[in-house]
């Protein structure tokens, strides 16, 4: 047994309610409670209301003050390659000086120059690098993230990766989601053949990581160039049978299928989607898959931004995510994502903190335990600068997290 919490007199206690994902209007549907509180005890929501109920003989020690504030379920990242070695910023001037991907390839940029520096990097390098982030990340009221492995693309390398991720899950607070992504890239030394790099995935790596339970979940980038819809099929059906849960880069540069391919294999979540098609977005809609969309990436390549409100509309469960990465988007800037998908995609104030918590902890099968507040959910939670919800999109590209509670215990305060 652990002391429990009080958090007492918040201005507004705002969650979206429910075990799993909000689709379509769903998703702008909060319950809002006003000057109540929050009692925690084992690291879980036991009671929501007066403080005078629920907070009889709560230690003062135990108690925090939240009277002007707002609190919201724990910030979910539902997409991110957190682990990975080496930087790129001459990449990112380079496209902004108008160069495409190809051209950076060839002055030998890309994915490969990530891989080289994680094939280099040690375990204890890769820890140190990935931990400054993750502190960061929590400041910004991440309580969830999702972490790929994706920089190895061989056997030594991906293992590595995913042991790096299993460590880190041990020695800090934010819960990590491991995802297998070795099929993130053909690797130089497969060029040309896709289909022989996807078996030497299946027979001589993926065993290990199922042996060794290092990955929750299985993706591939399907896109023109890198992996064919056919291949995708592949190696996520067979990714199923080993035990790994699916999700798939979809139609992120080209619209090639990969959210009706979603569908079809009843995948948790199609990430990416700038370019998905009419037919894939009512095909994610009709067999429950979380559309995860990155409008920081999309900001980062100048790309137009995936379609949210039509997505919404049509009936998606809608994810917002931030796809940290060395290359594409270095950012995991909360904020930032929030006035995105605000101003430019459209959406509601509520649908995006519905994307931000309960979608998002569907996106990585945990709907059950967290993403809201209600009695019996894990005690993930941010506490708010102000006293409202809608600053976060109002103060906008601003970290307004004043407070952050990692399973019933504060793990980060700003003052």
């Amino acid at each position: 047994m652990t002391q429990p919490l009080l958090i007492e007199n918040a201005a507004q206690i705002v969650t979206p309610l429910g075990k799993k994902a909000h689709f379509g209007r769903e998703m702008a549907e909060l319950s809002v409670y006003e000057n109540q509180s929050i009692l925690v005890e084992d690291g879980k929501i036991s009671a929501i209301g007066d403080v005078d109920r629920i907070g009889r003989g709560v230690p003062e020690s135990c108690r925090i003050d939240a009277a002007g504030k707002a609190v919201l379920p724990g910030f979910v990242d539902s997409h991110t390659h957190l682990v990975f070695g080496g930087y790129r910023p001459d990449e990112f001037l380079w496209r902004m000086g108008g160069m495409s991907y190809m051209d950076i390839m060839n002055r030998g940029g890309g994915i490969v120059n990530t891989m080289k520096a994680t094939r280099a990097a040690s375990e204890e390098e890769l820890i140190r690098h990935a931990m400054d982030h993750l502190k960061k990340m929590l400041a910004m009221g991440l309580t969830t993230v999702e972490a790929k492995s994706g920089y190895g693309q061989d056997e030594d390398t991906e293992i590595k990766q995913l042991h790096v991720t299993r460590k880190l899950n041990e020695s800090q607070p934010i819960e990590l989601v491991s995802t297998f992504l070795g099929a993130h890239a053909v690797p130089p030394e497969y060029e040309g053949r896709g289909d022989e790099f996807i078996e030497f995935l299946l027979h001589q790596v993926m065993p290990t990581v199922a042996r060794e339970r290092l990955a929750e979940f299985c993706d591939v980038f399907c896109e023109k160039g890198v992996f064919s819809v056919e291949q995708s099929r592949h190696l996520l059906t067979e990714a199923r049978k080993m035990g790994f849960k699916l999700k798939i880069h979809a139609d992120e540069i080209v619209s090639l299928g990969g959210s009706e391919l979603a569908a079809e294999l009843h995948a948790t979540s199609a990430d990416h989607l700038l370019h998905a098609s009419d037919a894939g977005i009512r095909a994610m809609a009709e067999n429950g898959v979380v559309s995860t969309l990155l409008p920081t990436t999309a900001f980062c390549l100048r790309e137009p931004f995936a379609r949210a409100r039509e997505m919404i509309d049509t009936g998606c469960a809608v994810a917002l995510a931030t796809d940290f990465n060395p290359g594409s988007g270095f950012t995991f800037s909360v904020p930032l994502m929030i006035g995105l998908a605000v101003i430019y995609m459209h959406m509601s104030a509520e649908e995006t903190i519905t994307a931000l918590t309960l979608n998002g902890a569907a996106a990585v099968d945990r709907a059950d335990r967290i993403g809201t507040i209600e009695e019996g959910k894990q005690a993930d939670l941010v506490i708010l600068q102000y006293p409202s919800y809608k600053f976060l999109p109002y103060h906008t590209g601003v970290n307004i997290v004043e407070k952050v509670i990692k399973k019933g215990k504060l793990v980060h305060s700003a003052c």
